[in-house]
């Protein structure tokens, strides 16, 4: 999609010299344009059975390591006159869902870190958004996703189809690249096929 040559490593995104280092040596390749904070986990489990070591793992490895990954890229590119940072948080983020009482907390911190982000950062010329898939097709969610709960999310979501991983890309792509959303920032951009936006899908007749 992008020219040019990638390159992979392995990131504990929790461990604030780590990420300094990581984001260091991705500069001195060349300025640093843009930023994608993707890294998260998540766990499916009521309230009630919860236990405050999982919602505190959640939350370091979703929202401490966003913020650590975000505020390391922002310096580098406040130095490089501007850039683009993108989180993916979700629509777990946005509503109430069951089971998701980490994983929603943590990615509903991720969208206003994100917005925050947008205004502390403005003035140096640096953009953050936040994008929130709903359920997408990868090799996790198909292992995770029971018949039963793809029923449940299809009945909910006006498309009635997961997301293609192409589909949340272009999202990102779109508010990397500043000559197509040069003037967006703090935004909140859903990409999952009407279900943040859905009430009633179906009515009887």
């Amino acid at each position: 999609v992008l020219p040019g040559e990638a390159r992979l490593s392995a990131l504990d995104v929790t461990d604030e010299g780590a990420v300094e280092g990581w984001i260091a040596e991705a500069a001195a390749t060349a300025p640093l344009a843009g930023l994608v904070t993707a890294a998260g986990i998540a766990a499916d489990v009521p309230v009630l059975e919860t236990s405050a070591e999982e919602f505190r793992r959640i939350l370091e490895v979703n929202v401490t390591g966003t913020f650590l990954c975000a505020r390391a890229a922002a310096r580098r590119m406040r130095a490089a006159g501007g850039g683009s940072i993108v989180t993916i948080a979700s629509v777990s983020g946005m509503r109430g869902s069951k089971g998701r009482a980490a994983y929603g907390c943590s990615k509903a911190a991720v969208i206003n870190l994100t917005q925050v982000l947008a205004v502390d950062l403005a003035a140096d010329g640096i953009r953050a958004n936040a994008v929130c898939p709903g359920p997408v097709e990868t090799p996790l969610v198909a292992r995770v996703h029971t018949e039963e709960t793809r029923a449940h999310w299809l009945a909910h979501v006006p498309q009635r189809r997961y997301a293609q991983p192409e589909e949340i890309a272009g999202a990102v792509l779109f508010l990397l690249d500043p000559r197509q959303s040069g003037h967006v920032t703090g935004a909140v951009l859903p990409v999952d096929g009407g279900f943040s936006g859905a009430g009633l899908t179906a009515i009887g007749r």
